[in-house]
């Protein structure tokens, strides 16, 4: 078992070896180079990724080995009529944990769990240890006050709209609409400011890297994604795209598991799917919440399926291969802010939230029935919701600066 598991292991990295070497060739050969401006500040630290890969080992350098999730993810096209089989969403308990100088707009977990990073409209990051939050939670934490923030960031002049972890590094990116993103090294106690900054040309909306550290995605107020080589600051644009409209803003842009994709959600209404290796639009699921905003988009473990939000105040699944509409989730009103849709860990619930209500709202992701609602103990609906990826706990952050902790009682 432990020689077949070490093959796979093996097997997996040769693949994302070979998919870095096609993106790679190809970006070279065929894509638009914009050379957009970057300031270099020092190389990233420690093994990088592609010498990851070539150790044979999938292991991230400094996360350790990444928990499992605690169940499988949901298999969407195995059920087709599964009314009145709805799951209970179990009941979680919630803290507040810090406040930001204004609006907390972002946030984002780590892929091990182990930390959740929020950005701000008052231009700071906050960095939190969740082992800390655990603690802070404790009524009888008998030495004193827990301080779960163990770093804040001070880099940009305009506030942050997006976050993402390094999949391999201690290192943090950010994107704001000051045009830049701009990377931390959160192993560094003192450090208060970034190290590396990509300078673009557009507001930053969204940040996603590629699984293999390699790349990063930036969604802007330009209709297409740009595409960053993480070691050169080279930056990419799609030759071959569809006929977009001069609404086509990027609201978030996330990458699939294996980095073979990645989806955009769009201003324009708009979910649109990328081949991640040649950057060309693969399918537009054009009006995808009418003629509203597309908000959120994401997909789901297994890359088969995407979870997107608009503004038109509905949730929808659609399936990859297709573009159908699979499944949607209403009940939850969102018609002005960027409210998220995600998932839970397990892939079994989806959580959001409701603007007018001021609640949390999940949904039984299989039979898209409504199972809870929760206030959010907000004052003001949150902005924006992230979900642990390797257990039953979620921050959400909001108007009223705060970040609060939410995780599942015994």
């Amino acid at each position: 078992m432990e020689n077949s598991s070490l093959e796979q292991t093996l097997q997996d990295g040769k693949l994302h070896r070979q998919l870095n070497s096609l993106i790679v060739a190809h970006l070279r050969d065929n894509n638009l180079n914009q050379g957009l401006a970057a300031e270099k500040d020092g190389m990233l630290k420690g093994v990088t990724s592609t010498a990851m890969y070539d150790m044979g080992t999938l292991v991230p350098a400094v996360y350790g080995s990444i928990p499992a999730s605690r169940a499988a993810s949901v298999d969407f096209s195995a059920v087709q009529d599964t009314k009145g089989s709805s799951k209970n969403f179990p009941k979680h308990e919630t803290r507040h944990l810090s406040e930001h100088k204004n609006v907390a707009r972002c946030a984002r977990f780590s892929p091990d769990g182990r930390f959740v990073a929020t950005g701000s409209a008052d231009t700071s990051i906050k960095l939190f240890e969740i082992s800390k939050v655990k603690q802070m939670t404790l009524s009888d934490a008998r030495d004193g006050p827990v301080r779960p923030v163990i770093r804040t960031f001070y880099d940009h002049i305009q506030p942050i709209n997006d976050l993402d972890f390094h999949p391999q590094s201690t290192i943090l990116i950010s994107g704001a609409k000051d045009h830049t993103i701009k990377f931390f090294d959160f192993s560094k106690a003192t450090a208060k400011r970034a190290f590396r900054v990509i300078q673009d040309t557009h507001n930053v909306r969204s940040v996603s890297f590629h699984p293999s550290g390699d790349f990063l995605l930036a969604g802007t107020d330009h209709q297409i994604a740009h595409l960053y080589d993480v070691n050169t600051f080279q930056c990419f644009l799609s030759a071959s795209v569809p006929e977009i409209g001069t609404n086509g803003a990027i609201n978030q842009v996330r990458y699939s598991s294996t980095g073979g994709m990645y989806v955009t959600a769009s201003k324009d209404g708009a979910v649109r799917l990328w081949d991640g290796v040649t950057a060309n639009c693969v399918r537009s699921i054009v009006g995808a919440h009418g003629t509203t905003e597309a908000i959120s988009a994401t997909f789901t473990k297994d890359q088969r399926f995407i979870l997107s939000s608009g503004k038109d105040s509905s949730i929808k699944l659609w399936e990859v291969g297709s573009g159908r509409l699979v499944k949607q989730y209403l009940g939850a009103t969102h018609t002005q802010l960027r409210c998220q849709a995600v998932f839970n860990d397990t892939e079994e619930f989806v959580l959001s939230i409701d603007e007018g209500s001021n609640e949390i709202v999940i949904w039984d992701a299989l039979t898209a029935e409504k199972v809870a609602r929760w206030p959010s103990n907000h004052n003001g609906a949150p902005r924006w919701i992230a979900h642990s990826p390797i257990e039953a706990s979620f921050v959400s952050c909001g108007s009223d600066r705060s970040i609060r902790y939410w995780k599942e009682t015994p």
